[in-house]
Protein backbone atom coordinates (compact mmCIF):
# COMPACT_ATOMS: atom_id res chain seq x y z
CA UNK A 1 0.00 0.00 0.00
CA UNK A 2 2.91 2.29 0.85
CA UNK A 3 4.48 1.63 -2.24
CA UNK A 4 1.36 2.01 -4.19
CA UNK A 5 0.83 5.70 -2.68
CA UNK A 6 4.22 7.00 -3.33
CA UNK A 7 3.55 5.24 -6.83
CA UNK A 8 0.66 7.51 -7.25
CA UNK A 9 2.69 10.95 -5.68
CA UNK A 10 5.49 9.90 -8.39
CA UNK A 11 2.62 9.32 -10.50
CA UNK A 12 0.89 12.68 -9.80
CA UNK A 13 4.23 15.25 -9.98
CA UNK A 14 4.88 13.55 -13.41
CA UNK A 15 1.84 14.57 -14.76
CA UNK A 16 1.63 17.96 -13.28
CA UNK A 17 5.09 18.49 -15.16
CA UNK A 18 3.74 17.22 -18.28
CA UNK A 19 4.88 13.82 -18.44
CA UNK A 20 2.45 10.98 -19.45
CA UNK A 21 1.53 8.87 -16.98
CA UNK A 22 -0.77 5.77 -17.74
CA UNK A 23 -2.61 6.92 -15.05
CA UNK A 24 -2.92 10.30 -16.68
CA UNK A 25 -3.76 9.25 -20.14
CA UNK A 26 -6.66 6.72 -19.03
CA UNK A 27 -8.71 9.47 -17.10
CA UNK A 28 -7.94 12.26 -19.88
CA UNK A 29 -11.62 11.94 -21.09
CA UNK A 30 -13.24 12.55 -17.53
CA UNK A 31 -11.07 15.50 -16.10
CA UNK A 32 -13.01 17.74 -13.59
CA UNK A 33 -12.89 21.54 -13.88
CA UNK A 34 -11.00 23.06 -11.29
CA UNK A 35 -9.53 26.82 -11.08
CA UNK A 36 -6.77 27.73 -9.29
CA UNK A 37 -9.01 29.56 -7.14
CA UNK A 38 -10.51 26.11 -6.23
CA UNK A 39 -7.33 24.74 -5.42
CA UNK A 40 -6.69 27.50 -2.84
CA UNK A 41 -9.67 27.44 -1.19
CA UNK A 42 -9.41 23.68 0.12
CA UNK A 43 -6.30 25.50 2.47
CA UNK A 44 -9.20 26.98 3.66
CA UNK A 45 -10.82 24.20 4.35
CA UNK A 46 -8.79 21.81 5.91
CA UNK A 47 -7.50 25.51 7.61
CA UNK A 48 -11.30 26.05 8.93
CA UNK A 49 -11.44 22.38 10.00
CA UNK A 50 -8.12 22.96 12.50
CA UNK A 51 -9.84 25.86 14.03
CA UNK A 52 -12.58 23.22 14.78
CA UNK A 53 -10.04 21.57 17.10
CA UNK A 54 -11.55 18.14 15.98
CA UNK A 55 -9.45 15.77 14.75
CA UNK A 56 -11.89 14.23 12.52
CA UNK A 57 -12.87 17.13 10.79
CA UNK A 58 -9.29 17.54 9.76
CA UNK A 59 -8.54 14.19 8.71
CA UNK A 60 -12.30 13.95 6.81
CA UNK A 61 -9.94 16.63 4.28
CA UNK A 62 -7.55 13.42 3.90
CA UNK A 63 -8.02 10.60 1.25
CA UNK A 64 -8.33 6.83 3.20
CA UNK A 65 -4.52 5.95 1.95
CA UNK A 66 -3.10 9.76 2.56
CA UNK A 67 0.62 10.22 3.48
CA UNK A 68 1.10 12.84 5.87
CA UNK A 69 4.98 13.90 6.56
CA UNK A 70 4.41 16.56 9.57
CA UNK A 71 6.18 19.51 10.47
CA UNK A 72 6.66 18.29 14.25
CA UNK A 73 6.75 15.00 14.07
CA UNK A 74 8.41 12.30 12.44
CA UNK A 75 6.54 10.41 9.55
CA UNK A 76 5.43 9.19 7.00
CA UNK A 77 2.15 8.57 8.63
CA UNK A 78 0.49 6.73 6.11
CA UNK A 79 -3.53 6.58 6.66
CA UNK A 80 -6.16 8.40 8.24
CA UNK A 81 -5.89 6.30 11.71
CA UNK A 82 -1.93 7.35 11.70
CA UNK A 83 -2.54 11.12 10.67
CA UNK A 84 -5.88 11.40 12.98
CA UNK A 85 -3.32 10.78 15.82
CA UNK A 86 -1.13 13.44 14.58
CA UNK A 87 -3.60 16.14 14.77
CA UNK A 88 -4.99 15.00 18.28
CA UNK A 89 -1.46 15.80 19.70
CA UNK A 90 -1.05 19.28 17.21
CA UNK A 91 -5.19 20.41 17.91
CA UNK A 92 -3.77 20.66 21.57
CA UNK A 93 -1.72 23.79 20.31
CA UNK A 94 -4.84 25.70 18.84
CA UNK A 95 -2.94 26.10 15.59
CA UNK A 96 -3.69 28.50 12.40
CA UNK A 97 -2.28 28.21 9.03
CA UNK A 98 -1.59 31.49 7.31
CA UNK A 99 -0.17 30.75 3.65
CA UNK A 100 2.44 33.18 2.86
CA UNK A 101 3.34 31.92 -0.57
CA UNK A 102 2.11 29.63 -3.47
CA UNK A 103 2.41 27.90 -6.27
CA UNK A 104 -0.49 25.90 -7.62
CA UNK A 105 -0.34 23.35 -10.73
CA UNK A 106 -3.38 21.33 -12.19
CA UNK A 107 -3.60 18.26 -13.91
CA UNK A 108 -6.29 15.91 -14.43
CA UNK A 109 -8.54 14.86 -11.35
CA UNK A 110 -5.42 16.05 -9.28
CA UNK A 111 -3.86 19.01 -8.06
CA UNK A 112 -0.62 20.03 -6.60
CA UNK A 113 -0.28 23.39 -4.20
CA UNK A 114 3.27 24.28 -2.60
CA UNK A 115 4.60 27.21 -0.87
CA UNK A 116 5.21 28.82 2.63
CA UNK A 117 3.18 29.15 5.25
CA UNK A 118 3.04 29.61 8.83
CA UNK A 119 1.48 28.33 11.68
CA UNK A 120 0.77 30.78 14.87
CA UNK A 121 0.01 28.19 17.65
CA UNK A 122 0.29 28.14 21.73
CA UNK A 123 3.79 28.50 22.75
CA UNK A 124 5.41 26.64 25.88
CA UNK A 125 4.60 29.34 28.25
CA UNK A 126 0.97 29.55 29.11
CA UNK A 127 -0.91 32.54 27.40
CA UNK A 128 1.94 33.23 25.03
CA UNK A 129 0.99 32.38 21.07
CA UNK A 130 4.17 31.03 18.99
CA UNK A 131 4.62 31.19 15.32
CA UNK A 132 6.42 28.97 13.13
CA UNK A 133 7.49 29.31 9.56
CA UNK A 134 7.39 26.41 7.73
CA UNK A 135 7.12 24.98 3.64
CA UNK A 136 4.58 23.00 2.51
CA UNK A 137 2.87 20.59 -0.54
CA UNK A 138 -0.30 19.58 -0.85
CA UNK A 139 -1.50 17.14 -3.57
CA UNK A 140 -5.16 16.65 -4.28
CA UNK A 141 -7.17 14.07 -6.47
CA UNK A 142 -10.92 14.29 -6.60
CA UNK A 143 -12.53 11.23 -5.19
CA UNK A 144 -16.15 10.62 -5.33
CA UNK A 145 -16.78 13.98 -6.29
CA UNK A 146 -14.67 16.03 -3.54
CA UNK A 147 -10.85 16.78 -3.94
CA UNK A 148 -9.42 15.20 -0.79
CA UNK A 149 -5.54 15.39 0.64
CA UNK A 150 -3.67 12.10 -1.28
CA UNK A 151 0.01 13.85 -0.15
CA UNK A 152 1.09 16.50 2.61
CA UNK A 153 4.31 17.95 3.64
CA UNK A 154 5.24 20.08 5.78
CA UNK A 155 8.64 21.04 7.31
CA UNK A 156 9.93 23.55 9.19
CA UNK A 157 11.83 26.74 7.12
CA UNK A 158 15.58 25.94 7.87
CA UNK A 159 17.31 28.77 10.32
CA UNK A 160 19.01 31.58 8.70
CA UNK A 161 22.55 31.36 7.60
CA UNK A 162 22.08 27.11 7.13
CA UNK A 163 24.03 25.50 4.96
CA UNK A 164 21.96 25.34 1.20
Amino acid sequence: MQKLRYGLVLAALLALTGAPTARAAQSTARCAAVTPDRIAALFEQWNRALKTLDPDKVTDTYAADAVLLPTVENGPLIGRKAIRGYFVGFLKKHPEGTIESRSIRIGCNIAFDAGLYSFTLDGPEPGRRATLAARYTYIYEIEGGRWLIVHHHSSALPQPGAAH
